[in-house]
């Protein structure tokens, strides 16, 4: 490069062209400056003669990059850093602000990185003090300099070991947060009047980053509203208890400025500071007092409540009241009963401002409904005036749900609360615990107001057509409004185990309405209306009803104890025991699954509810005495069901006979095995007549796609040797010829081979050892037989297609599940594959072979950006190196050498599985050399020829996997180390001289000083551990590996 003004145009072009090819072109020119540590100096110079602010950006970044991915030597970095406090001594105030805050980056990044080497690095408050006491241009570089630095300690670096990460964290606690925040105190009061100022808010701002420092090291999730307790420091103490520390916060709040969120916030976490950091209940129950006066104060006036950030900011802070508090202690606080009615009023005005509000309210609803909770706890004579408040709130909610709908129901763009019921009950977690406070008056009051609403819901089943249908679905809604409010009550008695007679009969009276509703959704005109959307929210609202319903008084021991229930149900709507009941829920589901065609979500819900009833061993057992549920599983016309025959629901189809299945099997009757299958059967000789000519058409598509899902469904249903004996019975011989069929015409077309070949996966998994056929059986092999046939037909038909725009779906997702197939069956310990061998069959190898082919053409790239591929690939290379290694061995140098470098790629991954799995292929790969060739006497087989040919011509292969092993390691926090351990030592053992040139090559990216230290470490691994891979010495190896990466990442 000529000089400076070539390289500012250079940076100008990289930073402001609007020419990509430019841009390119200028960013490879420059890559230099971050890539190697000889342009470190070039970097300086540039910042001490640029005038351009682009190549003070190019200087700064670059150094960045090169402190962060280097390990550069200890002097060169205080240098650096030296360098740059300085430049920002004398140059900060002029740069501009982007050149300025990557400057102040790389210092605190490269303090950071040496809080532990060196003591200068740990002087920066000191530094930054020099800036505080300077004009307020200075200042402002000084306070930024401490936010970022904080910021940047608490923030985990992907680089940096996080055990490093947390050395770092927590020595920087100890020596300079508290000082840091002293620094940030004294600022605001000493900035006090000066209102509106940046260096409030940078001060404010840095009190904030301070208080939100992990102090434990529990990486909390920032992107959450929820925080825990604040784990504050001992030390910080005296700084808490005074008076002004609160009041600080609170007088920048009234400033009612753009920063007043962040006082609010800093006022939230210090409410949630540890109880034991006070000196004693006096003290804490003063500072808990101010916290009352202050939000006292804002509740009367209302200041910046107006604008939302701090409005949302103000309800977690009153949420934490209670979080933090007990009610005993909230109520002996001095001003505790205006307290309470101002957060009250505050309470009933969100709620009906609820388009203002959203979620806000749910901090405040959390904070009513964990004081009554606590009611009984409390043993203070004074009044705690809940009683009073709670009926009020309540009945401000529900209003302001209704009032809400109307609203909601106009704004088609909007998203409909009821459109999503897992998000709604979890909205509705804290309402429910103040219905049951005062449920007496609380089930009245939403009877009073539902039944009008019933009564004009009943009055339109009764007419011919629908006259007013907005007007009807603003009913439907406040409908599923109370419906969803019950269902909430009832599940909190699952929770909490709140109970008692009297509870139980009001649950029968809320209930019974919601009962009597299901009767009037699907009688008259409402009978034709499953397509409109607000009947189907009210149907979701009943079904999530039910299931609560079920849990809480259908079951083996809740419907023994609910006498006062079902004597009221019985008084009520003629249910006088839990049989009754679980029979009007049936009709219930049964009905949903006659009516709905198309709608995907309530068919899904429906069986969601029919399975959850299913699976229980009680209700599975009373659900086969109801003539509803025989119609269901013995129903020749299944197709009364029409979502069958709808695509959009063919998912739905698995779970439905999965369902039939469960309850199929629970009588263990083959008769009743055989008669619920006939539907099946005609399909099968439907199918079966097709000539191969035309069975490419749509109708064989969808009948052959349904068939598999159906297949499916009950192939999972069977747990046991008995019940699996039935399908496969049914299936073999004489039906799996049509699956052959179906893989061969329609293997190019994923909608047809992904339920087909999920099918068969479920089909050869062994689970609760349901594959175990008798010794003198053949059915195991017959089966894999029929297994590799599959495979080995799609695989030679999926290979040549050509890659489509999906790849996934149209060719990786069949491939995977192949692998998935595969996996199962050559582990599942159902089949003995020397026989095939023995009598010359082929089917093990014509489906290795074919895998091997598949795998060869996926780009390792692509494996490991699809995780589900990811997952399948490496758990089939696990089972194919424990149980089949011969097979690998004998593979061609190409294909051997992509296996082999995959798994090194996959020790890599960060989902442990993945890399465990890899970690034991590769010591079984290790073990057989080091056992065959390393100790062996001879190379007596053909395999332990092959393993060391191809070893001998890539030398590099094994010490490259060790090499990355000990990265991960030194340099990662895994759970699974000791599946790496294990690959480890089976690869040290191999050769010395190859663990000896890993431990040069890694010395050597250290500095000089540490050698002796690190050395040592390597010698101390070693130590103890002699030339065998029994149990014993691996075991020595893993104890030695850990004391090994602690001492190795040690100071």
């Amino acid at each position: 490069m000529e000089g400076l003004a070539q390289l500012e145009a250079l940076c100008e072009r990289l930073y402001k062209s609007q020419d990509s090819v430019e841009r390119a072109h200028a960013e490879r020119t420059l890559k230099c400056f971050s890539l190697n540590t000889d342009y470190i100096s070039q970097c300086q110079y540039i910042l001490a003669n640029a005038s351009s602010p682009y190549a003070l950006m190019l200087a700064s970044s670059s150094l960045l990059k090169q402190v962060t991915e280097h390990s550069l030597p200890l002097q060169l970095r205080l240098d650096i850093r030296n360098y740059i406090i300085n430049y920002l001594a004398s140059k900060g105030p002029d740069l501009e602000p982007f050149v300025l805050g990557s400057l102040i980056q790389l210092f605190c990044r490269i303090t950071k990185f040496g809080w532990l080497d060196d003591d200068r690095f740990r002087d920066v408050v000191k530094e930054a003090m020099n800036f505080l006491g300077q004009a307020p241009y200075h200042y402002a570089v000084g306070l930024k300099i401490l936010n970022l630095l904080v910021s940047e300690v608490n923030q985990p670096y992907p680089g940096l070991p996080p055990s490093r990460q947390r050395r770092i964290a927590s020595a920087f606690k100890d020596q300079a947060l508290f000082e840091i925040f002293k620094i940030s105190l004294t600022s605001l009061f000493q900035l006090k009047n000066d209102v509106g100022s940046k260096l409030q808010e940078l001060s404010l701002s840095l009190s904030l980053s301070c208080l939100s420092f992990d102090f434990m090291g529990t990486s909390y999730d920032e992107s959450s509203d929820e925080i825990g307790t604040v784990q504050v420091p001992a030390s910080w103490k005296p700084v808490l208890e005074d008076p002004s520390t609160l009041q600080i916060f609170f007088d920048y709040y009234a400033m009612n400025h753009t920063f007043s969120k962040e006082a609010l916030e800093c006022l939230l976490r210090l409410a949630s500071s540890r109880r034991s950091v006070f000196t004693n209940d006096t003290a804490r129950l003063k500072f808990l007092s101010q916290l009352m006066q202050g939000t006292k104060e804002i509740l009367q006036t209302g200041i910046g409540l107006g604008d939302h950030d701090n409005y949302h900011a103000f309800c977690r802070l009153l949420g934490r009241f209670k979080v933090n508090y007990q009610l005993s202690e909230l109520v002996n606080a001095e001003g505790y009963s205006d307290w309470i009615h101002l957060v009250a009023d505050f309470t009933l005005k969100s709620l009906h401002s609820w388009k203002w509000a959203g979620s806000s309210v749910y901090y405040l609803l959390g904070l009513w409904s964990r004081s009554v909770t606590s009611v009984r706890y409390v043993k203070s004579d004074k009044p705690n005036l809940l009683d009073e408040y709670v009926p009020k709130i309540i009945e401000g909610f529900i209003s302001s749900r209704f009032d809400s709908l109307q609203s909601e129901l106009s704004d088609e763009l909007g998203e409909n609360p009821l459109d999503n019921v897992e998000v709604l009950q979890d909205q509705l977690e804290f309402f429910p615990y103040l219905c049951r406070f005062q449920y007496e008056n609380c089930s009245t009051y939403m009877m009073k107001i539902v039944e009008p609403i019933m009564q004009s819901y009943m009055k339109e089943a009764n007419l011919q057509i629908c006259v007013n249908s907005y007007e009807l679905s603003v009913i439907e809604a406040k409908l599923a409004w109370f419906t969803h409010i019950v269902a909430a009550i009832l599940k909190i008695k699952q929770v909490s185990g709140l109970s008692g007679e009297s509870d139980e009969i009001r649950d029968a009276e809320i209930s019974a309405c919601v009962l009597r509703l299901i009767t009037i959704t699907d009688s008259g005109l409402h009978s034709r209306r499953y397509g409109d959307a607000s009947k189907q929210r009210l149907d979701r609202a009943i079904l999530t009803f039910l299931q609560h319903l079920r849990k809480c008084y259908i079951g083996d021991q809740s419907a023994l104890s609910s006498k006062q229930l079902y004597a009221r149900l019985s008084e009520l709507v003629g249910l006088h025991d839990h049989i009754l009941l679980l029979n009007f829920i049936v009709e219930k589901v049964a009905t949903n699954l006659r009516s709905y065609t198309e709608c995907k979500e309530v068919i899904d819900h429906t069986l969601s509810l029919f399975l959850e009833m299913a699976s229980g061993y009680m209700t599975g057992k009373l659900l086969l005495k109801l003539d509803t549920v025989k119609h269901i599983i013995l129903n020749q016309k299944r197709e009364q069901f029409s979502f069958l025959e709808n695509w959009e629901c063919f998912c739905s189809r698995t779970t439905f006979h999965y369902v039939i299945g469960m309850l199929l099997f629970l009588e263990d009757s083959l008769l009743n095995f055989k008669s619920s299958m006939e539907p099946l059967v005609q399909v099968f000789i439907k199918l079966e007549s097709v000539p191969d000519a035309m069975f490419r058409s749509d109708a064989v598509k969808y009948a052959l796609i349904g068939l598999m899902r159906d297949l499916r469904g009950i192939a999972i249903a069977t747990n046991s040797r008995r019940t699996y004996g039935f399908l496969f019975d049914w299936l073999y011989p004489a039906r799996m010829p049509l699956i052959l069929k179906g893989i061969t015409h329609w293997a190019d077309t994923p909608e047809v081979t992904t339920p087909l070949l999920k099918f068969v996966a479920e089909l050869v998994l062994n689970k609760s050892q349901r594959l175990t056929f008798d010794s003198s059986s053949p059915n195991g092999i017959l089966l894999f037989r029929e297994v590799s046939k599959l495979i080995t037909t799609y695989g030679s038909r999926i290979l040549p297609l050509p890659n489509r725009a999906d790849v996934y779906t149209s060719k990786y997702k069949g491939i995977s599940i192949c692998l998935t197939i595969l996996s199962r069956a050559l582990c599942g310990n159902y089949v003995n594959f020397g026989v095939f061998e023995l009598y010359g069959d082929r089917a093990l190898v014509d489906a290795l072979d074919i895998i091997v082919k598949m795998i060869l053409s996926l780009p390792l790239a692509d494996i490991l950006a699809f995780r589900k591929l990811a997952a399948a690939y490496f758990a089939f290379l696990e089972i194919l190196f424990n149980n089949h290694l011969s097979f690998v061995l004998n593979l061609d140098k190409t294909a051997f050498l992509y296996i082999v470098g995959s798994l090194e790629a996959g020790l890599k991954d960060l989902s442990e599985n993945i890399s465990s799995e890899c970690a034991t292929a590769v010591d079984n790969l290790a073990t057989f050399y080091f056992t065959h060739v390393t100790i062996g006497e001879s190379l007596a087989s053909p395999a332990a020829l092959n393993l060391a040919q191809l070893i001998s011509d890539c030398p590099g292969l094994f010490s490259g996997i060790l090499k990355t092993l000990f990265e991960i390691v030194i340099f990662e926090d895994r759970g699974n180390q000791w599946s790496l351990s294990r690959a480890m030592l089976s690869l040290i053992l191999i050769n010395e001289e190859m663990f000896r040139n890993i431990k040069a090559q890694i010395l050597a990216s250290y500095p000089l000083d540490q050698h002796q230290r690190l050395s040592l470490c390597f010698d101390k691994l070693m130590a103890d551990v002699a030339l065998s891979l029994d149990s014993k010495n691996r075991e020595k190896f893993t104890q030695n590996l850990t004391r090994f990466k602690a001492e190795f990442s040690a100071k």
